[in-house]
C-alpha cells in the first residue's frame, strides 16, 4: 500500500553523462515547499538536490544508507535519542535501518547521496 505524501519528488534523472549540473537554476525555478530533483546516477547511486521547508515524516531506509549535505539553510535530523543540526557546507550519513525524520525550519537547499533504487519515503 502506498502513502500519498504531500511532497514533490521526481525520481527522473535530470542531467544524463557528461551534462553540466545546474542546481541554482533549480533552485530558482522550484515552487514547492518540499522539493527533491534526482540529478544524476553515478553507477549504482544517485544524487539529488532537495529544497524543502517544513517536516518530512519519520521512516526508515532497511537496506540503503542515506547521505545529506547541506548547500543553503539548515537542515535538521531528527534521530530518536537526539537531533543533527546541518549548516552549509556540513554533512551527515544515516545507516540503513536507523530511524529519522529530516526538517527545516527556514528555506534549505541540500544533496543527498543514495542507491538509486531507495525509496524516498522509507520501506
Amino acid at each position: 500500500m502506498e502513502n500519498n505524501y504531500p511532497y514533490e519528488t521526481r525520481l527522473d534523472v535530470k542531467y544524463d553523462y557528461l551534462e553540466l549540473v545546474d542546481v541554482p537554476a533549480i533552485v530558482k525555478a522550484n515552487t514547492h515547499k518540499w522539493f527533491n530533483q534526482t540529478l544524476t546516477k553515478v553507477n549504482d547511486s544517485v544524487v539529488r538536490v532537495a529544497i524543502i521547508e517544513g517536516e518530512y515524516h519519520w521512516h526508515k531506509h532497511d537496506n540503503d544508507d542515506e547521505f545529506f549535505f547541506v548547500l543553503e539553510g539548515q537542515l535538521l535530523i531528527d534521530l530518536e535519542d537526539k537531533t543533527i543540526a546541518l549548516n552549509p557546507w556540513e554533512g551527515f550519513t544515516i545507516p540503513k535501518g536507523v530511524v529519522h525524520r529530516t526538517r527545516a525550519q527556514v528555506k534549505t537547499v541540500m544533496l543527498m547521496v543514495e542507491t538509486s533504487e531507495i525509496i524516498p519515503t522509507g520501506d
